[in-house]
C-alpha cells in the first residue's frame, strides 16, 4: 500500500543522480530504462550500474545504445549493459520487447519521448506524443507486468515534465481530430497523462508489490528538444523565472527519475508527483512548479487507463 506522508529528502535541485545512489546497493536487480542511449537516460542508467544493477538499454538506435554501454561500463565497471530495440510509437516493437524480456524485472523507467513535435500521427491514426509518451509506455508496463511482479516490490519511474500544468488529458479529443493541433498541448496532455499512469498503477498493482511515481527532471538542453527554436528555449528559460541558471545538466537532470527508482526514502510511497529531488506539492497559481490537482484525479486516471486498454485492443 501507500503511504500517506510526504517524502523529505536530503537533496536538492544541484544533487546528481550518483549522489542520490550513494550507498545504495542494487546488485541482483535488474533495470529497463527507455530511451537510456542519450540524454537524462544514459545518465539514468548510468547511476543505476553504478549501483550494481544490471541494466537494458531499450532504444530505437541501436549503435547509439551500444555505444552508451560501452560508455556505462567504462564509468562505472558494470559489464552488465545490454541494449535492446524499442521503438514505443510501434507496438509490434513493444511486443516484440515483452515477449523476449526473460526473468523478473525490478526497476522500470519510463524515460524516452518527444517534445513539442509538429504534427505526427501513427498508422493508427494516434497523435504522436501521445503514442509515444503514454500509450507506448502503457503497453510496455502492462505488458511486462508478470515480470515485475515477479520481482517483488518493482518500481516503475514516469518521467512527466512541469508541461503537464499546460493541459489535462482531454478524453473528449485526445488525438486532436476536431481541434486545431497544439504542440504544447499535445505534449502537456502525454505528460499528465505520465502522472495519471503513476497514480492508476499504484492503485491497481499495489498488491503485485508494483508502485510508480512520476516526476518532473527539470530543464536540461538534450535531444529532447530537437523540435525547438532557439526562441523557444529562450522563452522557456524566461518563464521559469530561473534565466539561464535554471538549466541542469544531464546528471543533474536525471537524479530525481534515479530517485524515484531506487532510493529506500521511497518504499511503499505510490502515486507522487516529484521534483528536484523532493515530492512536490499542489501547483500554486502562477508558478510552473508543482502538479496539477487534474494529473493526480484518482476518477480520471481510472478512465485514462481504461480508454489505454481500448486503444491497445484496436
Amino acid at each position: 500500500m501507500t503511504t500517506s506522508t510526504p517524502v523529505t529528502t536530503p537533496y536538492s535541485r544541484e544533487t546528481t543522480a550518483m549522489e542520490v545512489v550513494r550507498g545504495i546497493d542494487l546488485t541482483g536487480r535488474r533495470a529497463v530504462v527507455t530511451g537510456g542511449a542519450s540524454g537524462i537516460g544514459v545518465e539514468t542508467a548510468r547511476a543505476l550500474a553504478a549501483a550494481g544493477a544490471d541494466v537494458t538499454l531499450a532504444v530505437r538506435n541501436i549503435d547509439a545504445g551500444q555505444q552508451a554501454a560501452t560508455d556505462i561500463t567504462g564509468t562505472t565497471g558494470n559489464d552488465r549493459i545490454l541494449v535492446a530495440p524499442l521503438d514505443l510509437a510501434d507496438l509490434a516493437s513493444v511486443a516484440t520487447f515483452v515477449r523476449t524480456w526473460d526473468g523478473p524485472l525490478h526497476i522500470l523507467v519510463n524515460n524516452a519521448g518527444i517534445m513539442a513535435s509538429p504534427e505526427m500521427r501513427t498508422p493508427q491514426g494516434w497523435e504522436m506524443q501521445f503514442a509515444t509518451n503514454h500509450l507506448g509506455h502503457f503497453a510496455l508496463a502492462t505488458g511486462l507486468r508478470p515480470a515485475l511482479a515477479a520481482a517483488g516490490g518493482a518500481r516503475i519511474v514516469s518521467v512527466s515534465s512541469a508541461a503537464h500544468l499546460r493541459s489535462p488529458v482531454v478524453f473528449s479529443d485526445i488525438h486532436f481530430r476536431q481541434r486545431p493541433y497544439d504542440p504544447w498541448e499535445a505534449y502537456g496532455q502525454s505528460k499528465t497523462a505520465n502522472v495519471l499512469f503513476a497514480v492508476e498503477v499504484s492503485r491497481r498493482w499495489a498488491d503485485d508489490g508494483i508502485l510508480s511515481n512520476a516526476l518532473m527532471p527539470g530543464a536540461i538542453r538534450t535531444n529532447l528538444q530537437r523540435y525547438l527554436s532557439e526562441e523557444e528555449l529562450d522563452r522557456m528559460r524566461s518563464q521559469s523565472g530561473g534565466g539561464a541558471a535554471y538549466w541542469k545538466n544531464t546528471e543533474q537532470g536525471a537524479a530525481t527519475s534515479v530517485l524515484v527508482a531506487a532510493s529506500p526514502l521511497l518504499d511503499g510511497v505510490g502515486g507522487r508527483y516529484f521534483e528536484d529531488v523532493q515530492e512536490a506539492g499542489p501547483n500554486q497559481p502562477g508558478t510552473r512548479t508543482g502538479y496539477a490537482p487534474y494529473a493526480r484525479d484518482p476518477e480520471a486516471a481510472e478512465r485514462l487507463w481504461q480508454v489505454s486498454e481500448e486503444h491497445l485492443r484496436g
